[in-house]
């Protein structure tokens, strides 16, 4: 799933003025803040929208977060589901 985001949103949630700077942000917060973050901001962009990646000028990745800037200053959010993560996962046994 990639949706649009507001790029004010994004940048008051991490505290920064610009996407340089939420990079360094990004590192220095605990992980789970992170994916806390991302995902609540995913929810509240739930409108997919179109990413031409040959436009895309700089990526952060965090784990199965895809954060791009593309060269119209748009920031676009991208969620993979990581399909090794449901190999340790087992039944109950009710």
């Amino acid at each position: 799933m990639i949706v649009l985001l507001d790029k004010q949103s994004l940048y008051s949630t991490f505290g920064v003025n610009d996407f340089y700077d939420l990079e360094l942000s990004i590192n220095n917060l605990s992980p789970s803040m992170v994916e806390y973050y991302l995902s609540d901001i995913a929810s509240e962009n739930s409108n997919s929208s179109y990413l031409n990646k040959s436009n895309i000028e700089k990526t952060i990745l965090f784990d199965e977060y895809f954060l791009y800037l593309d060269y119209n200053q748009d920031i676009y959010l991208e969620i993979t589901q990581d399909s090794t993560a449901n190999d340790f996962e087992s039944n109950t046994l009710w």
